[in-house]
């Protein structure tokens, strides 16, 4: 008998000590610690795209102000009196009237 009861006893599962922890419960602890470096890394990376576009987009703001400094100087220029009167004295082939051509409205 004493053959039989040692056989049930090495047949029969092993009973889990209180204090252990099973494959598959370390199996979920690091699939969630995978998980939350996933989500970091993913995180760290999209800050940094998103650091390049905003470095982009003031680089481009500057060319654009630079560009409307440039357009505003330009258009002074062309608005400018003496350079009317340049073109029309020169390509219109115009002058100022005589005293004799000028009529007064009242």
């Amino acid at each position: 008998m004493q053959a039989v009861e040692v056989l049930k006893h090495t047949v029969r599962p092993q009973e889990r000590a209180p204090g252990r922890i099973g494959y598959s419960t370390w199996i979920f602890i690091a699939s969630i610690l995978m998980t939350v470096a996933l989500l970091y890394v993913w995180s760290h990376i999209h800050m940094t795209e998103l650091e390049y576009q905003i470095a982009r987009e003031l680089s481009s703001r500057e060319q654009i102000t630079e560009e409307q400094t440039k357009l505003k100087v330009e258009l002074a220029t062309l608005r400018s009196p003496q350079r009317i009167e340049t073109i029309a004295r020169e390509k219109l082939q115009m002058m100022y009237p005589e005293r004799k051509q000028v009529i007064v409205l009242k």
